[in-house]
This record gives structure tokens, sequence and C-alpha cells, in this order.
């Protein structure tokens, strides 16, 4: 890896399939990147496995006990920073993370934080954006959705796009059929959106 890569911290809350979709394009040459590690407040996140089997280090870091000692929300975030600061990244990439992250956050991380998020610009913001769009298809709504790639502020799902794509609906779509669609146009958006940031560094 040259001293120019860009060095990033993933949070995950799921499988972690867009993380391996950074991760395969790395080991492919595609994206001058490293990741300093992988940091997930599910601790049976799948995409803890996915880096661990690639040597990265990974962190679990669950909200429930904020919640339960009372030290709340807003100290998760700022302790959440804290925890991801000393990796030094140049970019906190959101790559299916389920917290909407405060301004306290971003202020204390102080660092570039990018967000993937399955729909585009002022439409289905927040959680089960494609389930929501597919319902808008149903009702002949909509015919097409699809993904962006945004900086992280603190309305949700609101930043300064980076990357986007259209995903179409075809007829007789299922919705398992267009979230498949939906997630491949996902893992290449958000490789060239870190690919874009890698040429600014």
């Amino acid at each position: 890896m040259s001293d120019a890569a860009l060095r990033l911290v993933v949070l995950i809350s799921g499988s972690g399939t867009n993380l391996q979709a950074i991760i395969d394009a790395i080991d492919e040459g595609r994206l001058s990147a490293e990741i300093a590690c992988v940091i997930s407040n599910r601790k049976a996140a799948y995409g803890l496995e996915r880096a661990q089997m690639t040597g990265i280090p990974t962190r679990y870091f669950p909200l429930k006990p904020y919640k339960e000692d009372g030290r709340g929300r807003e100290q998760y975030d700022l302790d959440l920073a804290d925890c991801i600061r000393p990796y030094q990244p140049d970019v906190v990439v959101l790559a299916g993370w389920m917290h909407i992250l405060s301004a306290g956050f971003l202020e204390r991380v102080g660092t570039t934080v990018i967000n993937l998020h399955p729909a585009l610009p002022d439409t289905f913001p927040g959680t089960h954006a494609i389930e929501r769009a597919y319902e808008a298809y149903q009702r002949g709504e909509i015919e097409a959705s699809g993904c962006m790639i945004h900086h992280v502020v603190p309305e949700v799902d609101a930043g300064t796009v980076i990357m986007q794509e259209v995903v179409p609906f075809h007829d007789g779509d299922t919705l398992e059929d267009y979230k498949a669609r939906m997630h491949e146009a996902e893992h290449r958006i958000i490789v060239e959106a870190l690919r874009r940031l890698a040429e600014k560094v």
C-alpha cells in the first residue's frame, strides 16, 4: 500500500457486503486505500468476520450499555468518535451503519464522513428505503429509485452527494429482485466514490 493510499475506518451493522466490495477493490488494485479498522454496533454482524478473515482490525462498539447506564446517545457518539480518531482515517465510511450520527460526533471525529444510502437525493430518507421505494413502484408512483454516496451532515441523508446511480424497476420485479440489483449498484458507487476521494488526498 502506497503512502498516498486513502486511510479508512468502516462502520457496519450487518452482513458487510459493501465492506466486501471495498476490500475486493483494494485487493484487485482498483482502489488505492487501506482499511485501518472495521467497527460494528452489532456483535453478530457478519461484516466483522469478513474483516477478520482479511486481517483487518475490528471493534465491537454497542449502544445498549449507554442506554442502560444512563450515559445516553450523545455520549455514545462522542466516545465512538474517540474510538475512531486514533486510527487517523482520511474517511469514515458508513456502510450499512444503522445509527444516525449526531453533530457532536461529526465535530469530534474531525474528518470526512460518508454514507451509503439506498435511495436518490431527496427521496426516501431514513430506514427501509428500498422497501418504501418498492411499495411506491407497486402503487404506480415511481418507475425507478437508486442509491447514493453522500457526505454526512446532522440532517438524515441530506449531505452533499458524491455519487449516485439510478436503479430502474423491471416488469415483474419482486422485492428481492430489486434489492439484488440495488446492492450491485451500491457496490459500484461506494468504490467509485472512494476512488474519487482518494484522488484528492
